[in-house]
């Protein structure tokens, strides 16, 4: 029987991994480590959004301040983790698609609509001028697509989804604003 998810092979300090080399800097790639062993750990067949919005929360504090109000974000950190100890089963074995397969060749172990955001995360750095992704890019990929099981669970949490991508657009646009370019 072969492993439901890639593993990636231990590293040299030395080599620079995939996910860093693609704009994830070191934060974000222990983000997506620890949603990739999240979806072992629960047997999960692939990485979905779910799994990588709460590896997000739990080490992002800008993130986490994005969702607009503290008593939601820990709600939805506590539905995460009732997730993560069996509430979500039903999602097991089920690839998540929103219906628009964003299928991409490397994206193996990833749901379609995981390794859509983790591409629209990318862009999101790229056209603030950045060569790094910020928590909230990964944070406004993950809520932009309705069917993503991420979006499930921010709403089933209370969070207001175009709420919750106006304050990260706002934030964005603020930052870049001050002084013409992004910091």
């Amino acid at each position: 029987m072969q492993p439901r998810i890639h593993r990636r092979p231990a590293r040299d300090q030395g080599v620079r991994r995939a996910d860093d080399e693609a704009g994830f800097g070191a934060e974000l790639a222990a983000v997506v480590d620890r949603a990739r062993r999240r979806a072992v750990r629960d047997g999960d067949r692939q990485i979905d959004t779910a799994h990588l919005l709460h590896s997000l929360l739990e080490a992002d504090a800008e993130a986490r301040a994005a969702i607009g109000d503290a008593r939601k974000a820990v709600r939805l950190l506590g539905y995460l983790v009732q997730r993560s100890i069996g509430y979500g089963l039903r999602w097991q074995s089920g690839v998540e698609d929103s219906g628009a397969l964003h299928v991409l060749a490397d994206a193996e172990g990833w749901s379609p609509v995981a390794a859509a955001a983790m591409r629209s995360a990318r862009e999101r750095a790229t056209r603030r001028g950045e060569d790094r992704v910020r928590g909230t890019d990964l944070l406004a990929a993950l809520a932009a697509d309705p069917g993503a099981r991420a979006v499930e669970v921010l709403e089933h949490a209370g969070v207001e989804v175009p709420d919750l991508l106006a304050r990260i657009d706002g934030a964005t646009a603020e930052r870049v604003g001050d002084c013409g370019t992004a910091r």
